[in-house]
C-alpha cells in the first residue's frame, strides 16, 4: 500500500512574510540577551548615569575607553538595546543621545539609596555559560528517563544544584554572582511593598524571615517598623556573613530540618518558586508550627510570583520566562492561584487571602 502524501496548509503571502520575521525574532532573541549582558559588563548604564543621564555614542566610547574603530559596531549595539527599551534614544544621527529607562536605571551600579538594588548580577547570572549550557541541553534532558525527584537540566548537566553547597564547588564565581543577583532581585520593590500593603505588618510584633539570606528585607522592615522584632533564618554559609549590629537577630539552620524561630508572623519571600511542590509543602508545614492561630494574630506571609494572563501579554510572558528559568535551573516552578491554594491546604493551613498584586508578584496572607 502506497504511503499517503502529507499535505500542509501554505500561509498566504502576508502570513509567510510575517512568519519569517517572527522566526527571526524568536530564533535571535538570545542576541538581545547577550547585548544586555555586554552592556552590563561594559558598564554602559552606570556610565550614562555618570554622564548626567544622557550621552552620545562618542561620549560613551570615550568614557568607556573603547577603541575608535569600534564606533560603528557600538552604535549598532545601542540601536538594538534602544529598540528593546533597555535605553531610550532621541534626535538620531550623529547627535543621537541615549538615556536611561526604568529598566537600565536598575542596572546602575554604585548608587547608595534605600530602594536601589542594582540588578547587574541578576543579568550576569541568568546569561552565564552555566545557565545557557543547561538550556542548550534541554532536548536531551527531555529524552532521558530520569528517576524522581527529577533533577533540573542544570543539575543533570553540571552535577550541582543552584543555591546549594555544591554550587561553589562547580564554580565559586558563579555561586557568588548568583547569590548577589538573587539578593538584589528579591529586595527590588521592597519600598513598593511597604507603600502598597500598609496593613501587612500592622499589629505584627515579631517576624521570622525564613530563608531571608543576609537579612536585607528584614532590616528594611525594621527600619520601616521599628517595633517589629525580626529574626532571619537561613543556612550557616549565608547568615555567618551577615552584619551583627543588633538590628536583626540571625539564626543559622536548614528550614527543612530545624525548628523555625516562633513569631507572630513568618515570611517566605520569593523562596517557594525555587522548590518542587513536595519541598514547598515540607517548608510550609515547618512554618505552620512557628506561628499562632489567626485568632491570636498569627499569619504566614508569602510573597511570590502569581501567574495570571490577565496582567497583559508582556507581564504574562515575563512570568512564563521566569517559569522556564525555574524549570531549566531548579526543581521549582511558577504557580497560578489554584496551585498556591493546593499547596497551602496540603500543608495544613485553613485559609488564605491575596493582600495585593504587585506586578508579576502577589502578597499572600496564610492562616491556621
Amino acid at each position: 500500500m502506497a504511503a499517503q502524501t502529507q499535505t500542509i496548509q501554505v500561509p498566504n503571502d502576508a502570513e509567510l512574510m510575517q512568519a519569517q520575521a517572527d522566526l527571526w525574532r524568536h530564533s535571535l532573541y538570545y542576541l538581545t540577551s547577550m547585548g544586555l549582558r555586554c552592556a552590563v559588563e561594559l558598564g554602559i548604564p552606570t556610565t550614562i548615569h555618570g554622564l548626567g543621564g544622557a550621552a552620545t555614542v562618542p561620549d560613551l566610547m570615550a568614557a568607556l575607553s573603547l577603541p575608535e574603530n569600534k564606533l560603528p559596531f557600538f552604535r549598532r549595539l545601542m540601536r538594538v538595546l534602544a529598540t528593546a527599551r533597555v535605553f531610550a534614544s532621541a534626535d538620531g544621527g550623529e547627535t543621537e543621545r541615549f538615556r536611561l529607562t526604568p529598566l537600565s536605571r536598575i542596572l546602575v551600579d554604585g548608587v547608595v539609596a534605600d530602594e536601589h538594588h542594582s540588578q547587574r548580577c541578576f543579568v550576569l547570572g541568568t546569561t552565564s555559560r552555566h545557565y545557557v549550557d543547561a538550556a542548550f541541553a534541554l532536548s536531551e534532558w527531555f529524552k532521558k528517563d530520569l528517576a524522581s525527584p527529577v533533577p533540573s537540566p542544570f543539575e543533570d548537566l553540571h552535577g550541582a544544584r543552584l543555591f546549594d553547597e555544591s554550587t561553589p564547588l562547580l564554580d565559586p564565581e558563579l555561586d557568588a554572582t548568583v547569590n548577589e543577583g538573587l539578593a538584589a532581585h528579591d529586595n527590588l520593590g521592597i519600598g513598593t511593598l511597604f507603600r502598597e500593603c500598609r496593613d501587612l505588618f500592622k499589629g505584627v510584633r515579631s517576624l521570622t524571615d525564613c530563608c531571608g539570606r543576609h537579612g536585607a528585607t528584614a532590616r528594611a522592615i525594621v527600619k520601616a517598623y521599628p517595633h517589629i522584632k525580626c529574626t532571619v533564618l537561613d543556612l550557616p554559609r549565608l547568615v555567618d556573613h551577615a552584619p551583627r549590629d543588633g538590628v536583626v537577630n540571625y539564626v543559622a539552620g536548614d528550614a527543612f530540618q530545624c525548628t523555625i524561630p516562633p513569631a507572630q508572623a513568618v515570611m517566605l519571600k520569593l523562596v517557594l518558586h525555587h522548590l518542587s511542590d513536595d519541598d514547598c509543602v515540607k517548608i510550609l508545614a515547618q512554618c505552620k508550627k512557628a506561628i499562632p492561630s489567626r485568632k491570636e494574630g498569627g499569619k504566614l506571609i508569602v510573597i511570590d510570583i502569581l501567574v495570571e494572563p490577565s496582567l497583559g501579554p508582556v507581564m504574562f510572558e515575563a512570568q512564563l520566562m521566569m517559569d522556564m528559568l525555574m524549570m531549566v535551573n531548579t526543581r521549582g516552578r511558577q504557580r497560578n492561584e489554584n496551585d498556591w491554594h493546593d499547596l497551602f491546604m496540603t500543608a495544613g493551613f485553613s485559609d488564605y487571602k491575596i493582600v495585593k498584586k504587585l506586578g508579576a508578584r502577589a502578597v499572600f496572607e496564610v492562616y491556621l
